[in-house]
């Protein structure tokens, strides 16, 4: 009760009248404030009407989707960490990167410049639409429009087109931007949700900064200008995205350089494009040998440069140079202060409506909301001592007031800390003490609120600085450790707009750069006015000095942090280095950061240590100096031998508890302790520098160390971002021959002379060289367009319909524990709020309160009485007039709970102890005989066993689809039917519980789904809870309800990938002749964390089950799954579906036996390859009439051979006894997946097509479309069939009216099952019309067939039906051998034959990891897939490439972490900590291989499938774990016997990697034996 006691509290004090309103007419009329913002968005005025609804607390974001009506800009964190929000925003400003201030005006304090008109990017999500004032606002509908493609619009009057208009030339442009184009032709989009995002990011690393031209220049400055590649891969690094692995989208940005040819472009070292050369046919070079070889076995080869080079003609050809000039052009002339000669657009006049703008602009501004959102007061103040005075007026006030810059860390306060600040700040640049950045002769002055972005710049600008500058050295040695330091800084977006002063108040105890302030002797200036007539008062403080506490820092309320002056570093010998290391390189919070500062002072016979200073943050509750360090230091010889015995006082320093907040004590100690060492040895080279610069003078000897050593001087922080590229082959695009041949055959056809497969074959040819292929070709994504426009509807941009309400689900705080009473009242109370529902009122419906996809055990909404089995789970839901007052009210309920005894169960361990399983459902696989009695002999036909017993552990995964679970729920016929608007990979299922607790038939439930923005099996079940809370208060409110989940609510109660424990005995045949080695024995007992209900835990266990022999084949196998029954949220379906788990298992076996028999895992891995006529543990065998060609010992042969991997390893350890801190790693494994659901009944699709009389087709189907590409297969399935242009066939919605009784689009099948059904449509349509084709001439378009046929009265529509024959599916774990059954087949076929078919591949990575801190960089994969024929190339490779970049995130840096014995300082007990991109880490645009390059297997038709073709979407996802085994090998060499046996729990985090190396370092700060330490973790 008191948690929410506080809650409801907490609402109260939301609900405050603002007393601020009275004080308007005091502010204008004696004051000069004005009341109304002034913004712009895409170049036209937004209108008062609209602006004055703007709100203190409301994010531009929220203003742009709700009061704008633009829903291109998507929400898809709310805290800046996924960029999906990313808008455009452009102001004229004296501070640009060209027009900074000079010394001699700043020293005034005046600034000066002209002036420009500079763009930044900036998450809308956080962004305050207040902070918009005198700004213009580009979203991506602003940038170009799919609409325009049907404008036929002239350059006159086009005033916002490429040219801004005027020309009055025929437009020559494509209706979209070139980086729309770009993304869409170079397929940068898969589910799109993220891309309008992307888009924006690009769009603003490419805008040119506008200065104000004189009279008689032309119009457009710097056209054909732009970032360069280099400039792009530093600063794309605010976007996430879940879909395409990013390779596409670096090929899309990086074609649009200026100097892409510098880079690429080139594939021979001669320097041309071998396909360009004019010795083509002779040149004997090996690039050109290897490319005529790809060409004439009909293999297509595109790689990065290839696009590249390509898409500059693209560029030519449709878009002018003008485009690039759009953001100046698209700028309002009225945000330009006129002055004279100047020419403003093309107009050198100034209106009355450009004076009055400025006039107003001139002024401050005050907003305060009186409003049911009680938005508190919005200041802006001009001048110093207007902000001075709001301090000194309000400080002390009830409320106080806040300091708003950039938003970046209030925001995140006040949107899930759900603080409260009635008052907030925005100081306008025109207080120049405040963003001033200039130099003197002792000092950087860095104004507090300039942002991070402009500090990066100018640091970069002082690096550079002319060498005539006698400064330049000193300026170079002071912002050289600044700049590396702020490139990973949080990300572009928020550098943008964060400022330095914010960092230092806000006194995290983890940012980056207070320690480096620290450390540098930096000096804040703070500033007060203590009377209104009064002197500005100024205190100085050392940074150092400054936090005394958590998040408090030794400043008066009244005071304001104006300037920091950072003391510039001596010439010579004195060094400065920062260091950090994080979950994820880019855009992630650090674990610990360290600004190191060192003097050294030559004396007769060494270097002295005169001055060091070392700060450290996520060493304590605040930014600290490691004094006793220091202490021990300084006045020392600079030696090897003074670090190390420093290294010792700095453990004894900075030691933690084990239940240190924030976790891993040991591995935080480690960090600080490597990145002391890595200071020394970076001071040493700096230091032989700076001697060898001063050959004249003497110098007493520089310490040595031994050569391996120096590769750990520098980490990550100072290097340059890779450069991602990669190449792509796929067999040339043909009309392959598949299932269809005999499945759809008719009786007319069976009974015909000729083989079904031959008229097949036949018609495939001929519609080749007709041209009129469909099927094989790589067309682009089929919303890619919508995409990237931001013009792609999701489910929460439907437009709000009439009498709209806002859903927010009321949560349990805790679990194992009894809910008692419900009390919803207080939300009642609070104005805006319209309803709360609970349990109760599901019964007053006649509604079932029970759901679940299998079983029944799950509620809509927690009776009271029942035990509240997770943290999170909905109680009930609370509507409002808007989502903010919805979650007010949520939070606002009083909840009353009645504890149980003893803890909650969290982990597979605690199960395992308690015995929570769910036993109905625990199964085993057995074949050969008893696997204990076969693993207890010492040899086997005189062939020593070898057995190996251990452990595995694979943590789980966050989906992070980026759209949230989202639905719209509208009820008609008073309330009598629904319809459901739900962003879901299971319509069908989602209609049925809708229906079923909203006690209405399921026949008056319409379930909808247009397109998901990722699904990844997330939204298979776990979206189904949220839509029936939707339904349940649409139709008792009778008004349409729209609930979105916030991304931490989703990611906290959704569930993700089940954790997986296995525990194994495993034994090997070693022949001591020849070396080899058999596989003998498997013995594994799995389990796996379900979570507390049971939802799809069994089937994913039992996928896992039939993965765990991955390739190899065991004589005597026995393999036993539990499902573990936990505290944690049910968890669910996640690409791979168990068989990545049951996998990761495998081949952590595979190592055991191979590094306990000295061989070498590639040569077991390849011994023990399954054959052609083997047998699977489940009775599958391997053949072409059984389950399709089995590729994967030919594929392993192939990439094994061509990437000459024995030399590629022998490299690796030859770098390796050369570098003692940076170690490389070889990885490479196969996969082979299971395609079919497991369940016999789910293997069934239908689709409806309709053919209209002007020859389109529309088709809809039971798959729905989350990215995976699949709408764009069946329309090409479709054109195929009718032999018409792509472009010809639609796919609208998947609906439950259209196609009922779907099944969830998952398990890989969607295109074998609906492309199938499709093509039965189809052809029962052509069956129709055949007759009216044949009575016409040959070469008749089919608009003119159809047409004839619809008057003729022949049925244009056809449902098709598929499903998997009765055979090739289902498997019955119950089933004993029947009697007599042949002994020739195969052990446990008579149980069934759970597949359809197998997709296969293999995988080969190289990293490389840095042993000092665990950070690791993919420097190249390479990915050979068997996806059979592909129906369409590039979506199959952007599936494999997004899915490898997706297992490569779950094995490395993507942990999933609880509330449980492990990490005991996170409460309550079974909560999830990872609820955002914050805490959760996914792949980032420069996590990805440095060289990535993917292959499909060519003449690997599939008779199983259509047109010959195989499931994609979830197959290569386990190829991602090859870097994971490169890691692992790393790992090894750094333990110093690559041949030794060690568990490395996956995902390999930093910690993991940094504390399995085992050296000195590592183990002093260990508890226990190093080489057995495992760092905690949640199973």
């Amino acid at each position: 009760m008191v948690a929410s006691k506080a809650q409801a509290k907490k609402a109260v004090t939301l609900a405050y009248e603002n007393e601020d309103v009275e004080k308007i007419n005091v502010f204008v009329n004696q004051k000069g404030y004005r009341t109304t913002p002034i913004i712009y968005l895409n170049g036209e005025a937004i209108p008062t009407s609209l602006t004055s609804q703007a709100r203190p607390n409301q994010t531009l974001l929220n203003f742009l989707r709700t009061v704008c009506g633009l829903t291109g800009t998507k929400l898809g964190c709310g805290e800046g960490g996924c960029g999906a929000c990313t808008v455009l925003i452009s102001k004229y400003s004296k501070y640009s990167k060209d027009a900074g201030i000079d010394e001699s005006e700043c020293n005034g304090g005046g600034g000066g410049g002209n002036g420009r008109i500079v763009h930044m990017t900036v998450n809308a999500c956080l962004f305050p639409v207040l902070a918009a004032d005198g700004c213009h606002v580009t979203t991506v509908e602003g940038v170009g429009s799919w609409r325009s493609k049907y404008e036929g619009l002239t350059c006159e009057g086009a005033e916002t087109a490429a040219c801004g208009g005027g020309c009055g030339e025929e437009k020559k442009e494509d209706y979209l931007h070139p980086v729309q184009r770009a993304m869409v032709d170079i397929h940068g989009s898969q589910c799109g949700f993220c891309t309008p995002g992307i888009i924006m990011a690009l769009y603003g690393l490419f805008a040119p900064e506008g200065k104000l031209l004189e009279s008689g220049q032309s119009r457009v400055e710097g056209v054909g200008g732009g970032p360069k590649v280099s400039h792009l891969e530093e600063h794309l690094d605010g976007n996430l995205c879940r879909c395409t692995g990013y390779r596409p989208i670096w090929d899309a940005a990086k074609s649009l350089c200026v100097d892409a040819f510098d880079d690429e472009g080139v594939r021979g070292p001669c320097g041309t494009p071998c396909r360009e050369c004019p010795e083509r046919d002779t040149c004997e070079m090996d690039c050109n040998v290897k490319d005529k070889t790809n060409v004439n076995a009909g293999i297509c080869c595109s790689s990065s440069s290839d696009k590249i080079r390509d898409y500059q003609k693209v560029l030519q050809s449709k878009h002018s140079e003008t485009w690039w000039n759009q953001p100046n052009d698209m700028f309002p002339k009225e945000l330009i202060p006129h002055r004279k000669n100047n020419v403003v657009n093309g107009d050198s006049g100034i209106d009355s409506i450009h004076a009055q703008t400025q006039e107003q602009l001139k002024k401050p501004l005050m907003i305060a909301d009186s409003s049911i959102h009680c938005g508190g007061t919005w200041f802006q103040p001009v001048c110093l001592e207007e902000l001075l005075d709001l301090f000194r007026e309000f400080a002390n006030d009830s409320g106080g007031i806040k300091m708003v810059v950039g938003n970046t860390e209030v925001g995140i306060e006040t949107k899930f800390k759900h603080a409260v600040y009635p008052r907030m700040i925005h100081p306008s640049e025109s207080i120049h003490s405040l963003y001033d950045i200039f130099s003197t002769e002792s000092n950087f002055h860095i104004g507090a609120c300039s942002s991070l972005s402009m500090l990066q710049h100018k640091c970069h600008e002082f690096m550079t600085s002319s060498s005539s500058d006698p400064l330049s050295s000193q300026k170079t040695r002071t912002a050289k450790p600044m700049h590396d330091m702020l490139r990973w800084f949080a990300s572009t977006q928020i550098r943008n707009v964060a400022c330095l002063g914010g960092n230092l108040a806000t006194a995290s105890p983890i940012s980056d750069m207070n320690p480096l302030m620290a450390a540098m002797g930096a000096i804040l200036v703070l500033a007060s006015r203590p009377s209104a007539d009064g002197a500005i008062k100024r205190r100085h403080i050392p940074v150092s000095d400054f936090f005394v506490g958590y998040r408090k820092v030794e400043k008066l309320e009244h005071e304001v942090i104006e300037r920091v002056d950072v003391p510039l570093v001596k010439p010579q010998f004195e060094y400065v280095a920062p260091f950090k290391q994080a979950r994820r390189r880019e855009d992630d919070i650090s674990i610990v950061t360290s600004g190191m500062r060192m003097t050294v002072t030559p004396a007769e016979e060494n270097w002295v240590i005169s001055d060091i200073s070392i700060a450290f943050g996520g060493m304590a509750p605040k930014t600290v100096l490691a004094r006793s360090t220091m202490a021990s230091i300084c006045g020392k010889p600079f030696t090897a031998d003074t670090f190390m015995h420093a290294r010792t006082e700095l453990q004894n320093e900075f030691r933690m508890p084990d239940d240190v907040p924030g976790g891993q004590a040991e591995y935080r100690l480690t960090l600080a302790c490597s990145f002391l060492h890595k200071f020394f040895l970076h001071c040493l080279a700096k230091l032989q520098k700076d001697v060898g610069s001063n050959k004249k003078k003497r110098y007493p000897p520089i310490p040595t160390i031994d050569d391996d050593e120096c590769s750990g001087a520098d980490g990550f922080v100072s290097k340059q971002k890779p450069c991602i590229s990669g190449e792509q082959k796929f067999p040339a695009p043909k009309v392959a021959v598949g299932l269809e041949a005999t499945h759809l055959a008719d009786d007319e056809s069976k009974s015909s002379e000729i083989p079904l497969a031959a008229k097949a074959v036949a018609e495939a040819k001929n519609s080749e060289k007709n041209d009129s292929t469909a099927v094989g070709k790589p067309a682009t994504h089929a919303s890619g367009p919508l995409h990237c426009t931001g013009e792609a509807i999701y489910a929460d941009d439907i437009p709000a319909p009439a009498n709209l309400l806002h859903g927010s689900l009321i949560l349990a705080t805790k679990c194992n524990a009894t809910m008692r009473k419900i009390d919803v009242s207080p939300a009642l109370n609070i104005a805006g709020v319209v309803a709360a529902f609970t349990h109760e009122d599901i019964e007053k419906l006649g509604g079932d309160n029970r759901m679940g996809p299998i079983l029944l055990d799950e509620f809509a909404f927690l009776p009271k009485g029942e035990v509240v089995e997770f943290v999170g789970q909905p109680i009930g839901i609370v509507i409002g007039e808007s989502q903010e007052i919805a979650e007010t009210g949520a939070r606002s309920v009083l909840v009353e709970y009645v504890e149980k005894e003893g803890k909650a169960v969290v982990s597979i361990e605690d199960a395992i102890e308690a015995g929570s399983f769910w036993t109905d459902f625990r199964h085993e696989i057995k074949r050969g005989g008893d696997s204990k009695v076969a693993l207890n002999q010492s040899q086997v036909d005189g062939k020593k066993l070898v057995v190996v017993e251990g452990s595995f552990r694979c943590g789980g995964q966050e989906h992070f689809y980026l759209e949230p679970n989202s639905t719209l729920a509208i009820p008609s016929e008073s309330g009598t039917n629904l319809t459901i608007y739900a962003s879901t990979q299971a319509p069908t299922k989602t209609q049925d519980f809708c229906a079923r607790v909203t006690n209405t038939p399921a026949a008056k439930v319409v379930v909808r789904m247009k397109r998901m923005g990722g699904g990844f099996g997330g939204k298979e079940t776990r979206s189904v809870f949220s839509s029936v809370a939707a339904a349940v208060a649409a139709k008792l409110s009778n008004r349409p309800v729209r609930l979105t989940l916030n991304r931490d609510t989703d990611m906290s109660i959704t569930g993700g990938r089940h954790a997986f424990l296995g525990i194994y005995k495993a034994g090997a045949l070693v022949d001591q002749m020849s070396g080899s080695v058999k596989l003998h024995a498997l013995d594994v007992q799995i389990y796996n964390n379900g979570g507390c209900k049971f939802d799809l835990t069994g089937p994913v266990l039992d996928r896992a089950l039939f993965h765990i022999d991955n390739c190899y084949y065991w004589p005597h196998f026995h393999a036993v799954g539990t499902p573990c029954k936990t505290s944690q949220p049910p968890h669910t379906a996640f690409r791979g579906f168990g068989g990545p788990q049951g996998m990761a298992i495998a081949e952590h076996i595979i190592d055991h036996v191979a590094a306990e028999c000295r061989i070498s895992g590639d040569r077991l891995r390849r011994e023990n390859l399954y054959c052609t006529n083997d047998c699977t543990p489940f009775g599958m065998r391997f053949g072409s009439q059984y389950t399709g060609a089995w590729n994967v010992p030919l594929m392993w042969d192939r990439l094994y051979n061509e990437l000459d991997i024995p030399k590629r390893r022998a490299a690796a350890s030859e770098f390796n006894k050369k570098n003692k801190w940076v170690k490389r790693g070889v990885g490479f494994i196969p996969t082979k997946f299971g395609i079919a659901f497991t369940a016999k009944y789910m293997n069934q699709g239908g689709a409806l097509v309709h053919l209209y009389t002007d020859g389109t087709v529309l088709v809809s189907h039971g798959g729905t479309e989350m990215g995976q590409g699949l709408h764009t297969k069946v329309c090409q399935v479709a054109a195929q069939a009718f032999g018409i242009p792509l472009e010809d066939v639609y796919v609208n919605d998947s609906s439950t009216d259209k196609v009922a009784n779907t099944i969830p689009t998952a398990a890989s099948m969607s295109c074998d099952l609906y492309g199938m059904a499709t093509l039965d449509a189809c052809r029962q349509i052509l069956k129709r019309i055949q007759p009216i084709k044949d009575s016409m001439p040959p070469g008749t378009q089919l608009r003119d067939i159809a047409k004839k046929a619809f008057f003729e009265r022949v049925d244009l529509s056809a449902h098709g039906f598929f499903s998997v024959d009765n055979d090739r599916c289902g498997y019955d774990w119950s089933k004993e051998a029947p009697e007599g059954y042949p002994r020739d087949l195969p052990e446990n076929s008579w149980k069934g034959h759970p597949f359809n078919y197998f997709t296969q591949g293999v995988a080969f990575a190289e990293v490389e990891v840095d042993v000092l801190t665990g950070d690791h960089k993919t420097s190249r994969v390479d990915v050979l897939v068997d996806v059979g024929s592909s129906i369409n190339p590039a979506i199959d490779i952007g599936q494999i490439e997004g899915a490898f970049v997706q297992g490569m995130g779950w094995c490395t840096i993507e942990e999933v972490v609880y509330a449980d014995d492990d990490h005991v300082w996170i409460r309550p007990r079974a909560k999830v900590f990872t609820t955002g991109p914050g805490t959760y880490k996914i792949p980032a645009f420069n996590d990805v291989p440095e060289t990535f390059n993917v292959a499909i297997l060519e003449n690997a038709e599939n008779p199983f499938a259509v047109h010959s073709s195989k499931a994609v979407g979830e197959p290569p996802f386990f190829l991602g774990c090859s870097v994971f085994h490169a890691i692992k090998d790393a790992v090894a060499a750094a333990r110093g016997d690559s041949n030794k046996y060690f568990e490395l729990r996956m995902p390999a985090t930093s910690e993991r990697i940094r504390m399995a190396c085992c050296d000195d370092i590592a183990s002093s700060c260990m508890s226990g034996e190093p080489t057995s330490f495992q760092p905690k973790g949640s199973f």
